[in-house]
Formats: structure tokens, C-alpha cells, sequence
């Protein structure tokens, strides 16, 4: 089932969130393997809670099982694409524990993809928790 993500979609918008829902498969089911190459190398991961990963602190955090994503489901998405660059804005539900606590999230969020060798790498996120 796909999430609503706004009105018409070029095949580079559907190919940029379907990058993004892989990456969200990969958290939930802790495939560090799999999700280390759609990172970036200068990563700047910023959660709701204003903790700031890079990318071998964010690949950790999910491995070690310090950080487990348990659901990451959607909601919507837009994106703007730039050549070389492209952003998604969106809503995401989160569910995990983090450092042995469980926790519910509903967050806004924004995403910076970087094209890079046919790829779409994350540089950046930053989401902010909806009341």
C-alpha cells in the first residue's frame, strides 16, 4: 500500500521516497548491512530529541540495539527535486525503544537526499514530535 504523497509524481519523486521506505524497512529490521550504503558519509542525523548522529554513531545506535525502530509507517511525503539534490518533507509514525525505554512518535520531518554515483544517499534528516 503506498502512502498518500500529494498530487502528480515524476518517476525521480516515486524513486526518492521508494529510497527513503527501503531506508525505513532497513531501520526497523536492524539491516545495518544494507542501510550503511544509502548514507552518506557526512551525515547529520538530527532526532526529535535533538540528539545528532553522524553516520557511524546512527549505524551503531541501531546495531548495537541501543536504538530499535520497531514501526516507521509514512504518513505522507512531498519532494523537491534538484538535480544532484532533493529534499522530502513528510509525516512519519514511529514506534521503538530507545536505551531500554519504549517510545510512540508522530513526527514531521525533512530529509536531504544527495545523488551520488546513481544513488540516493541520506545527508541529512531532522524531525520535530507533533503534539
Amino acid at each position: 500500500m503506498l502512502p498518500f504523497t500529494g498530487l502528480a509524481q515524476s518517476k525521480v519523486d516515486r524513486r526518492i521516497l521508494a529510497v527513503e521506505q527501503q531506508r525505513f524497512d532497513f531501520m526497523t529490521s536492524r539491516d545495518t548491512v544494507a542501510l550503511r550504503p544509502m548514507l552518506d558519509e557526512q551525515l547529520v542525523y538530527i532526532h526529535s530529541n535533538a540528539m545528532q548522529e553522524n553516520k557511524s554513531t546512527h549505524v551503531s545506535a541501531i546495531s548495537s540495539g541501543r536504538l530499535v525502530y520497531t514501526s516507521m509507517v509514512r504518513e505522507n511525503a512531498r519532494v523537491r527535486h534538484y538535480r544532484k539534490a532533493a529534499l522530502t518533507n513528510g509525516v512519519v509514525r514511529v514506534k521503538g525503544i530507545i536505551n531500554a525505554t519504549p517510545f510512540e512518535v508522530r513526527l514531521q520531518y525533512t530529509a536531504v537526499y544527495r545523488r551520488r554515483h546513481g544513488q540516493w544517499l541520506l545527508a541529512n534528516w531532522q524531525s520535530t514530535k507533533i503534539p
